[in-house]
């Protein structure tokens, strides 16, 4: 009785003013975080407002059309977008589904050991090791061992790595989070352990699957270390697959002559504009191509989204 008497004592300690107390550290706290995320807009809204207001008028349909060139007002991005989606095709169709695979290896068919523990440690350190180090990967294994050279598909394979242990990871919690009474009514029906997955546990996570695999698209549209160490170069006259000295591919041979093309991206395009001291590549070109690469990744994290809501709402346990 008394160790309960003073139990309450401890806790009731100062009676109502210890509640009003807690009462203003949570207002107090709540005010510092709203503080904290109205900074943050208002930078992102003073960022956004300069880029817009530098770049903005330049976009037309020759900006986008045209290829490189010595005035500021007759250049344009073509070859570099037209790099950047060959680099984002091939970094799709090599890390997605290695990574998806994996994941489902990793999730449902490994068992638990000492391996599998290290192998989904060192998967999970992966996906925080620096762009660059991926760069140097890339220069090594592909461009020299390969000889692929400074060819996009050393730039697609290099940004595949990149991302591999994000989808990995992201794909493994795309799958926890379907119940296992799932994969238990499934068996109970007499379905194999595929079947399961492919019918019952895949449909049921592929909002999350491809929400992940979409925000690590767009995570390596930005990238730029990795692409410059395995030689990436900032002027190129023609786009990947398009004619080469004068002599244009014939429809067969484009694809497979534009794999081993050299190649720029829109970020390396960002960084050569803005290292020069016109003010017309500097400012205006650069706040433009900035506008166009951060419209591809909003409507890539806006299909992430749509796809995640439309999925949610079909899938109901």
């Amino acid at each position: 009785m008394k160790e309960k008497k003073k139990f309450k004592k401890r806790l009731n300690l100062g009676g109502i003013s210890r509640s009003k107390y807690y009462d203003y550290q949570d207002k107090l706290f709540n005010y510092f975080a709203l503080g904290c995320t109205l900074f943050g807009v208002f930078i992102l809204i003073y960022l956004m407002y300069n880029i817009l207001s530098a770049g903005l008028g330049r976009i037309d349909w020759d900006f986008i059309t045209n290829g490189p060139a010595p005035r500021a007002a007759a250049t344009g991005i073509y070859t570099a977008l037209l790099g950047t989606l060959w680099v984002m095709v091939i970094t799709a169709f090599v890390a997605f589904p290695v990574g998806i695979c994996a994941a489902i290896y990793l999730e449902e068919y490994a068992k638990k050991s000492r391996f599998s523990n290290i192998l989904e440690i060192n998967i999970a350190n992966l996906a925080g090791v620096p762009s660059i180090i991926y760069g140097l990967l890339g220069l090594q294994v592909f461009s020299r061992i390969f000889g692929f050279g400074n060819s996009v598909l050393t730039g697609g394979l290099t940004l595949a790595l990149l991302i591999l242990p994000v989808i990995v990871v992201s794909t493994r919690e795309a799958l926890k989070t379907v119940p296992y009474t799932i994969r238990e009514a499934s068996y109970a029906l007499g379905a194999s352990k595929w079947q399961t997955i492919w019918q019952q546990v895949l449909p049921a996570s592929v909002a999350g699957i491809f929400t992940g695999v979409i925000l690590s698209l767009s995570r390596a549209i930005g990238e730029t270390a990795p692409l410059i160490v395995i030689g990436a170069v900032t002027f190129v006259s023609n786009v990947p697959g398009g004619p080469y000295h004068g002599i244009a591919p014939e429809t067969g041979q484009q694809l497979w002559h534009g794999l081993f093309d050299e190649f720029t991206v829109l970020p390396i395009q960002i960084f050569n504009w803005s290292s020069r001291p016109q003010e017309g590549f500097k400012v205006v070109n650069s706040a433009a191509a900035i506008i166009v690469l951060l419209s591809i990744t909003f409507m890539m994290n806006g299909i992430a989204v749509y796809l995640r809501h439309r999925w949610q709402k079909k899938i109901k346990w």
